[in-house]
């Protein structure tokens, strides 16, 4: 049964269904109401025609599904398929950062309470997660001088001949030596950690009071004086909490985001008891949300989402996105991307596995399952979990604030934040090994067509910019057809033997043996006053092949100790001369990068340029030499008469007769005109 047949045959209940590739690897999951209609849904035309429906399409060879009982079961099954399976089709999440719970070894003999990052399912109960992380650490100190439980790794299944020194200092019970505490003694003292972690205090401190009082008639002074401390310790945290309920809101979660050019940036603040107490971001890169979901063009980095990427920015030119006026976190809806389809797959990831959810989730755009996801996460929590997109009020203030913290976000993570002059040129000696901060770099680039019109360009970086007028366009002379190397070991050549030259001449003038001349008419590459020392760094638009041959031609005139490197077009790696083994990969956002990315491709610009041109005079030339009579004087004559080929053209047969002889002229006027008029 092929994959078509498949879809058609799918029952109408609610389930998830899983699209697989020719190696059997799923690649996308997704949840339905009615599976027959959603997965259909997927064949159509207008479907396909977006890119992410119409990858996954022309991928998908298989499709497996599996049937649940309703669209709640489904999120949850959705959920755990994608963490498990990692279909590259889904948003897959890996947070920022990972906040810490308190856990309480119930399974133990003698249970522990200490801090951990990872949830597993061993019979320990597990309280949090913490904000910010070392609240975990202060509440287990708490546990600790209060209720004496311990967190220490020794082994409790067995007894041990010496207590340690926690014991001493009064942190813990001492279970680790027969005789130090009682399994009821430290039953109860378990049954007390638990009741202060989950929060119930008054039921807490009745426990305490009425065990208080019954050591004191017992005439047990020093356990009272215990019970009494602990006692203390939880009124102080319950009026804390008074304060807190009566001026401040209750716990919630607050998103905002910010999408531009292809990536996008989502800030989380955690709000508890009012407060905002931590920040989370989340980054995604080269995204391509349309239709039904969202696919990913290229992998996050490590400390990325792997949808792929992290948060905010400013308004998107000219694009179907738009900011409106200073609110954050809201962007109108169009074909590229689609916010609520985002925070759906967030969400869910964030939520559905977690043992706290805060009671308020505020998102900035409304969702098509964000009505079952509320009701899902209230029946896991036991209490109701409301998820709002404001519109208006301090709750929209709040998006709008998580918004603009998430256009920062944008900016430090996906823009270059352009650095100073000095800290690019510091930058680039380290990484290049120059003996001092760059001030000049000159770069080269070859262009032809198939070895035709061969030329070369020179470009200038100097002192933080481009100086145009420093540019030189070389004509390659001694090389003929395609040979990238011989002709950028001529160019080079040329160049520096101009500039060594240069250079002796000014130093023979200094010590008056020898008067600079003035040039009426110079070369085409010396056009203007030359530099009388080499650049700081020779760049050369190439691989291993045109830096060697640079290299030779710097050789031939002594010049070993310049500087010189390259860079590939393709994989962006910059190869340093007497160093190629050890090619240097730059990070694709690090200013020395986008440097010298800058220069390479402005002297490949100019090179092109260069190239064109000489290939318009190329053929401008040819079609008035095919004209009999006209040779390469006449051409002149005719091109330095009236300007160009076109008014050369358009000229009668009078005009072009004051120019050249009549029965040329009259050639001349046929061959434009009767050619024009056959066409």
């Amino acid at each position: 049964m092929d994959l078509n047949e498949k879809i058609r045959a799918l029952p109408t209940q609610p389930g998830v269904y899983l699209y697989k590739n020719a190696e059997g690897e799923v690649i996308y999951v997704g949840k339905a109401k009615n599976l027959r209609s959603r997965v259909r849904s997927y064949l159509l035309e207008a479907s396909q025609a977006n890119a992410k429906t119409g990858s996954l399409m022309r991928e998908a060879v298989d499709l497996d599904y599996i049937l649940v009982a309703n669209e709640h079961e489904a999120l949850a099954l959705e959920n755990n398929l994608i963490k498990q399976r990692k279909p590259r089709f889904n948003i897959l999440l890996r947070d920022d950062k990972t906040y810490p719970y308190v856990k309480l070894t119930l399974a133990d003999r003698f249970p522990k309470v200490f801090v951990t990052r990872r949830l597993r399912k061993d019979g320990a109960a597990y309280y949090g997660p913490y904000f910010p992380g070392n609240l975990a650490y202060r509440v287990v100190e708490l546990i600790h001088r209060s209720f004496l439980l311990p967190s220490c790794k020794i082994d409790l299944s067995r007894y041990h001949p010496r207590a340690c020194l926690q014991y001493y200092i009064h942190r813990c019970l001492g279970p680790c030596v027969d005789g130090l505490t009682t399994p009821a003694a430290y039953k109860e003292a378990v049954r007390d950690a638990q009741l202060f972690l989950e929060g119930r205090h008054a039921e807490l401190e009745r426990t305490l009071t009425a065990r208080m009082m019954a050591s004191a008639e017992a005439e047990q002074f020093e356990s009272a004086a215990r019970l009494r401390d602990q006692l203390s310790t939880v009124h102080q945290l319950q009026e804390k909490q008074r304060i807190a309920t009566a001026e401040l809101d209750d716990d919630a979660d607050v998103f905002g985001y910010h999408f531009e050019d292809g990536s996008l940036a989502v800030n989380l603040f955690h709000m508890r008891n009012g407060k905002i107490v931590d920040r989370r971001e989340f980054f995604w890169e080269n995204l391509q949300v349309q239709g039904s979901g969202i696919m990913d063009r290229e992998e996050a980095d490590s400390e990325s989402v792997i949808l792929s990427g992290r948060s905010g920015a400013e308004g998107v030119e000219g694009s179907a996105v738009a900011f409106p006026g200073a609110s954050y976190g809201t962007i109108q809806e169009s074909p590229a991307f689609q916010a609520g389809h985002v925070f759906s797959a967030l969400l869910k990831q964030l939520y559905i596995d977690q043992h706290y959810v805060p009671r308020t989730i505020l998102v900035p755009v409304d969702f098509d399952d964000r009505e079952s996801l509320s009701a899902l996460l209230s029946e896991r929590t036991g209490h109701k979990i409301e998820i709002v997109a404001p519109q208006r009020g301090e709750k929209r203030s709040l998006v709008d604030l998580a918004g603009q913290n998430a256009k920062q976000s944008y900016t430090q993570r996906f823009r270059v934040l352009e650095p100073s002059r000095k800290a690019i040129q510091e930058a680039l000696a380290d990484v290049l090994m120059l003996p001092e901060l760059p001030r000049r770099i000159e770069c080269f680039d070859i262009s032809h067509i198939q070895g035709a019109e061969t030329v070369a360009s020179m470009v200038v970086w100097e002192n933080g910019k481009m100086n145009r007028s420093a540019y030189r366009k070389f004509k390659v002379k001694t090389v003929a057809g395609v040979d990238d190397f011989a002709s950028m070991r001529e160019v080079v050549e040329r160049r520096y033997r101009r500039l060594r030259d240069a250079a002796q001449e000014h130093d023979f003038s200094r010590a008056g043996h020898k008067q600079n001349k003035t040039v009426a008419s110079a070369p085409e590459d010396a056009r203007s006053k030359e530099p009388t020392t080499m650049p700081s760094l020779v760049l050369i638009d190439g691989g291993l092949g045109q830096l060697h041959a640079a290299a030779e031609a710097l050789e031939s005139l002594g010049l070993t100790t310049q500087p010189l490197a390259s860079i590939a077009k393709k994989e962006e790696i910059v190869y340093l001369y007497g160093s190629e083994d050890d090619p240097i990969v730059l990070d694709r956002r690090s200013p020395v990068l986008h440097l010298i990315q800058l220069i390479r491709d402005e002297s490949h610009r100019f090179a092109v340029g260069y190239h064109r041109q000489r290939r318009a005079m190329r053929d401008r030339d040819s079609e008035l030499l095919n004209i009999p009579g006209v040779g390469a004087q006449t051409r002149q004559r005719l091109l330095t008469h009236f300007g160009s080929l076109r008014d050369v053209q358009q000229a009668n047969a009078e005009s072009l007769a004051a120019v050249v002889p009549r029965r040329t002229a009259e050639a001349i006027w046929r061959h434009f005109h009767e050619t024009a008029t056959a066409v």
